[in-house]
């Protein structure tokens, strides 16, 4: 009886859970509620970091510079997401990854002769000019996608073979660095996704019943919010661009489009774990 104690409550919650967001979908546009909800707990450590930088500038912690404090919490909030089991270990190693992607590339951007953003506060726990909670907040981004496959019950159809996807990925990332002594070939980039991605259309679950979009309507939809995400950090002054050192102004249009290819490297490496972990256990995933 004690074996099946923990499966009969899990099953509980998942059913609790599922009533809850049926009569939430019940609602005046419930259906828009239901979506923000999921994609919240999706987004959890990604929101957790955005409150810890906004309490951190607002309010002098003593001891550590802010810097600090913001590698901390994250650490923290990492380790509670783990022993919570809100996230499985597979997703682990996909935020592990993109946090040294992401930090390579903060590394190079930030060198001095690059200069494309600057850290204007702090830190002890650094390396170079980044401070070492930055790559938390490309972890983030992929915490994000790796848990949104799980709580919105991801599926595709017309889903381009993953060779493709990750030679586009690898492309994309080299041209983060190379744009800034070679012709940047960006746009050529955003063609080879359309084309590759131009019929796939992503499914998931709200509640009661499963919905779609378009994938790359998908993929602009979480280049948005990564870019309001940007734009608190910046009016915070955690980090700033050249032409906000003066006076903060709103990020740019156009660094939609940088976050669009940045999170399609996160994609893709959440892609590839999920397709190796499938073929393991003998599952079938799109190629």
């Amino acid at each position: 009886m004690k074996v099946w104690r923990p499966k009969i409550a899990c099953y509980n919650r998942c059913v609790d859970k599922a009533s809850f967001l049926y009569r939430i979908e019940q609602f005046p546009l419930g259906k828009l509620w239901v979506f923000a909800i999921r994609q919240g707990w999706a987004a959890l450590f990604g929101g957790l970091l955005l409150c810890a930088i906004l309490l951190t500038s607002l309010v002098q912690l003593p001891w550590l510079h802010q810097y600090d404090w913001l590698f901390l919490f994250a650490v923290l909030i990492q380790v509670f997401m783990v022993i919570a089991k809100l996230e499985e270990p597979k997703e682990v190693i996909v935020i592990v990854l993109f946090h040294l992607v992401g930090l390579a590339m903060e590394l190079f951007k930030t060198s001095g002769g690059i200069g494309s953003w600057t850290y204007p506060g702090e830190a002890v726990m650094r390396l170079g000019n980044v401070p070492l909670f930055s790559g938390f907040m490309y972890a983030a981004v992929g915490s994000y996608l790796a848990r949104s496959w799980r709580v919105l019950h991801l599926s595709f159809t017309h889903f381009p073979h993953r060779r493709f996807i990750m030679l586009l990925a690898a492309l994309i990332y080299i041209n983060f660095f190379t744009h800034h002594y070679l012709p940047d070939m960006r746009i050529l980039l955003f063609v080879g996704l359309t084309v590759l991605f131009w019929r796939t259309t992503v499914h998931y679950v709200l509640a009661s019943s499963r919905h779609r979009m378009p994938l790359l309507l998908g993929f602009g939809l979480i280049a948005l919010f990564i870019w309001f995400a940007e734009n608190i950090g910046t009016l915070t002054k955690t980090w700033l661009y050249p032409a906000q050192l003066v006076h903060w102004h709103p990020v740019g249009l156009q660094k939609l489009g940088s976050w669009y290819l940045l999170m399609f490297i996160s994609f893709a490496m959440v892609d590839a774990l999920h397709a190796l972990s499938n073929k393991r256990m003998g599952r079938i995933s799109p190629s």
